[in-house]
């Protein structure tokens, strides 16, 4: 794929993220995706063999990727450090577009449509991404698999949920006020496994 061609499918992605985070998918046609790019009509299937379906998935997939790869890539940081990060992340997210897009993954998640299930399945495999690598990083400091599972679900749900929330509030404030309740209990979750004796 040349540099040029590269760049046209980038901005058909891009496109098709923004308008699904601020529409969700059903409300996001072929003509709309093309219009908000600026690609050439005959791009759409040249790129997406699979057209609209393969488009969107692959949009949702790559929004799993870009947060897997932020609390998988942690190194060093602290636990507290990378859900800082995450939160961080989707709150710069609702900010820069005035609290108008929300989270890509969860738009097609919460869909049905019996048509596209690979939708529904691409959404559900960004979700378990997420969780899993973030019980994968709860463990590594300390947690038992059993609670880094179940605090990896509580992280997850209550953020998307408060992502959410703050869009339909046009305000942080429920994001700001999840993260600061979950806070002490991933502290407390590294905390009580680090105490001495």
């Amino acid at each position: 794929m040349s540099p040029r061609g590269s760049d046209v499918r980038e901005r058909m992605l891009d496109s098709t993220s923004t308008l699904i985070r601020q529409r969700c998918a059903s409300a996001t046609s072929v003509d709309d995706i093309l219009a908000h790019s600026g690609a050439p009509r005959g791009s759409l299937y040249y790129y997406f063999p699979g057209g609209r379906t393969q488009l969107i998935e692959e949009t949702v997939e790559r929004a799993g990727a870009s947060i897997e790869q932020l609390i998988a890539s942690a190194g060093d940081h602290s636990l507290i450090e990378v859900f800082e990060a995450f939160v961080k992340a989707w709150r710069d997210d609702l900010i820069a577009s005035s609290f108008q897009a929300g989270c890509p993954v969860l738009a097609v998640a919460i869909e049905t449509d019996d048509e596209t299930p690979q939708l529904t399945e691409a959404a559900a495999r960004a979700f378990t991404s997420w969780r899993s690598a973030l019980a994968a990083l709860l463990r590594r400091h300390g947690a038992s698999p059993a609670e880094a599972r179940r605090l990896a679900n509580l992280v997850i749900a209550a953020v998307e949920g408060a992502v959410a929330l703050s869009r339909a509030d046009r305000s942080a404030q429920p994001l700001d006020d999840i993260a600061r309740t979950l806070r002490p209990l991933l502290d407390d979750a590294v905390t009580r496994r680090t105490k001495p004796g």
